[in-house]
Formats: structure tokens, C-alpha cells, sequence
């Protein structure tokens, strides 16, 4: 079977989800181990039957809902690429926002603290970064850790560091800035999210309170491990720009403000410990 039929068969298929060919050119990349722009300019290439077969059994998984980068094990985040597993989130775009002011924050040689690292695209973005400062980043998932580290070894970032932790449980020292991607998602709204949701870490996205938490600790607790006019960014749902930075002022936190994402929602509010 040639690329281009393969592809438009999967097209036909895929139809009900929102990019069609970009999902299939993808797993088809992972399959033959070559890029899209190959595929594309190649597309008269045959392929073996163990590919299409291989290829076919991929396609099912898409299919049934399960996201491209759980499938292929990676996604792209800050322009670097990440291994993902189903004990990670997928890191998404929105959260790029996060990084970004991370490091507008951020100066030679600070400390800085990820809870809930995840993959560690968080940590590894914003070491990638500021070469001379150290990134700790926790997780109270064991495989999430071991991920992040195989991250971290795969781009040859060497100041980030993964270890347990459940929230602060595990930390004694005190950092410049802290930064966290939390679940914030409230119970309700999983009969409204993307199917694809579904097959992510539910701790990782759902939280008491109507989604706050988790973020309502974080933000009490870390007045603890900030230094004076240490920072704290947080992100959240689109609708709970107001509700975060009620509990930041209620934690002593000044120079409160949030942010947007691409899409125009609020989606990332920080403060400044003062004392």
C-alpha cells in the first residue's frame, strides 16, 4: 500500500475528529521513522505490510479517543520535545504561558520549585532557559519522576532535578520562585471535557472544592518556601481568574495579577511574598 492511499484511508476514518491528516501523518512519522515533510514529498512510497498493519492497530487506539501523544509517546512544548506516558499530563500550549512569565521573573542563579512536574516540561522548559539557575521539580507519582528524568537526560538539561513529594511534604529548602500547573478542573465538568481527557491521570486534573483546592494549599503553604519577594505562579480554569486572587491577598501575597492565554482566557495568576 502506497503512503498516500494509507493516509487517505485514515482521513476517511478520522473524519469527526478536528485535524484528520495531521493525526494520521503523524502516527504514520512514527511508524516509518521519518518526518512529515517526507511523507509528504514521498507520498508514493510503498509500504511493507507489518507498517500498515502497525499502522492500522495505531490508527484504532486514535479512533477510540486515546491522543496522538500518548500513542506515539511524545509531544512538543517550548519547541523542545517531550517523552509522555498515561502517567503524565500531556503538556498543552496554554501552559507556555506559564513559562514565559516564569523567566520574565527570574534572574541569574535562582532557585526555582515545580509542584506537580509531570513530564517535566515545565522544570526542563525554563532550565532550558536560564542555564545558571536550578529547577527542582516534585511529584508524588513515582513514574511521573522516572519520566521527567529520562526528559531531562534526553535533552541534556543538566540543572533540573525530580525527586517525591507529596506537594511540600518533601521540601525543607526555600526558593526564588514557585511555579505549578495543579488539577483544577471540578468534578462536574467531566461530563463536558474532550473525550481524549479521559485517558489522562484523573488526580492530575479533577479537585475538591470546585476545582481549588489544591491550588488554596499551595498558594497557603507556599508562603513557607518563598524567600522574601519570592514568586508564585499558578495556573488554572478559565473562570477561576477571581476566586485565586481572593485566596492569594488572603495569603499575604502583593503585586497580584493575572494573565491570558492564546485563546484570550485567564489562565495563570501570580504574587509576590512581601515578608
Amino acid at each position: 500500500m502506497k503512503i498516500y492511499s494509507l493516509i487517505d484511508y485514515a482521513v476517511k476514518i478520522l473524519y469527526n475528529y478536528d485535524t484528520p491528516r495531521l493525526d494520521a501523518e503523524l502516527l504514520l512519522s512514527y511508524v516509518i521513522k521519518k518526518t512529515r515533510t517526507w511523507i509528504n514529498i514521498f507520498n508514493n512510497f510503498e509500504l511493507t505490510n507489518k507498517q500498515v498493519v502497525l499502522f492500522k492497530k495505531l490508527l484504532f487506539r486514535r479512533l477510540n479517543g486515546e491522543p496522538i501523544a500518548y500513542i506515539i509517546n511524545k509531544k512538543e512544548f517550548w519547541s523542545l520535545s517531550f517523552f509522555v506516558s498515561k502517567y503524565t499530563l500531556i503538556p498543552r500550549p496554554e501552559t507556555e504561558i506559564l513559562v514565559y512569565h516564569a523567566l520574565n521573573l527570574l534572574n541569574k542563579k535562582d532557585f526555582i520549585l515545580d509542584l506537580g512536574t509531570g513530564c517535566g516540561a515545565i522544570s526542563l522548559s525554563i532550565a532550558f532557559e536560564m542555564l545558571t539557575c536550578k529547577v527542582f521539580g516534585i511529584d508524588n507519582n513515582h513514574q511521573a519522576i522516572k519520566i521527567a528524568k529520562k526528559n531531562a537526560k534526553k535533552l541534556n538539561i543538566k540543572n533540573a532535578y525530580f525527586f517525591y513529594s507529596n506537594w511540600f511534604s518533601c521540601i525543607k529548602e526555600k526558593f526564588n520562585l514557585i511555579v505549578s500547573n495543579p488539577p483544577y478542573l471540578c468534578k462536574n465538568e467531566k461530563f463536558y471535557i474532550s473525550q481524549e481527557l479521559f485517558f489522562e491521570p484523573y488526580n492530575s486534573l479533577f479537585a475538591k472544592k470546585n476545582g481549588i483546592s489544591e491550588i488554596e494549599y499551595i498558594i497557603h503553604h507556599s508562603q513557607k518556601y518563598l524567600f522574601v519577594y519570592g514568586w508564585l505562579l499558578i495556573e488554572h480554569g478559565w473562570n477561576q481568574k477571581n476566586i485565586v486572587q481572593k485566596i492569594f491577598k488572603k495569603n499575604n501575597f502583593y503585586n497580584i495579577r493575572s494573565y491570558k492565554d492564546y485563546l484570550g482566557y485567564n489562565r495563570i495568576t501570580l504574587g509576590q511574598k512581601k515578608y
